[in-house]
């Protein structure tokens, strides 16, 4: 029932507009409101407005899904150790032409056993106005480049920002992606506090959440650190998303 907000507010517009028929402010009040709810399920992934994306995992164990965006980067081979040092999997939605800057640390992802995603070649700041060839361009040569580095293939997709539309439904279609979003998102690319970070992480913790992280800064490096800590002592256990499709 992801759509119900939008159902509720369909209904309320038919009432409203029926109780007060012929006036112009009505239908302007119907117009605003609906580009407000439009709006709002373009860039709330959670909501699966355009997209069905997969957001978290259904289960009774105690698990949650670690998954990285926007990588690889300097900061990525230190993610890395740590995740090798609690032997924990993760998968990182990897943009193409980061993966072209740092096809060492790509590969060393690959090796090290974790899941690769696709997060586009470029992770345009115009992603929500591209055209569906324009996608489709995005997401195919980003898989161009995770074949030709890293010798795989991927069927998952993370949409930039986490923002769908139209278009962008018909090129996740196009080229076969599973569309992964989250139900646990950090804010570590626009929060500098540490403690808040790992706060908002982990007080919306629960069985078979996928958590959304950047390896991308010295400083979600740390509260990854003490992040893995907060998981062993509460006993919940990684997985990949792969692992959530097969299921």
């Amino acid at each position: 029932m992801k759509h119900y907000p939008f159902i509720i507010f369909y209904i309320f517009c038919n009432i409203f507009i029926y109780m007060f028929q012929g006036s112009f402010w009505v239908y302007l009040f119907c117009f605003l409101m609906f580009s407000a709810v439009v709006i709002w399920g373009s860039f709330d992934i959670t909501l699966g407005y355009f997209v069905n994306s997969i957001t978290h995992k259904r289960t009774k164990i105690k698990e949650v899904a670690l998954t990285f965006d926007d990588g690889p980067t300097e900061f990525t081979p230190k993610f890395l150790d740590i995740l090798k040092e609690n032997q924990v999997k993760a998968t990182f939605f990897c943009i193409g032409k980061q993966i072209e800057k740092y096809p060492e640390i790509f590969q060393r992802i690959i090796s090290e056993g974790h899941t690769i995603g696709n997060h586009t070649l470029s992770h345009s700041n115009n992603t929500g106005f591209l055209s569906t060839s324009k996608m489709v361009e995005e997401i195919e040569k980003c898989d161009e480049i995770i074949s030709k580095v890293g010798n795989i293939k991927t069927n998952l997709y993370r949409p930039p920002f986490g923002v769908t539309n139209p278009n962008i439904a018909k090129a996740i279609k196009k080229t076969h992606k599973k569309s992964i979003g989250w139900n646990v998102r950090s804010f570590d690319t626009i929060t500098d506090d540490e403690k808040k970070i790992l706060k908002k992480v982990t007080k919306n913790l629960k069985k078979g959440s996928i958590i959304l992280l950047h390896d991308t800064s010295e400083k979600t490096y740390n509260v990854l650190v003490e992040l893995l800590l907060f998981l062993k002592d509460k006993k919940y256990s990684t997985c990949t998303v792969d692992s959530i499709i097969k299921i």
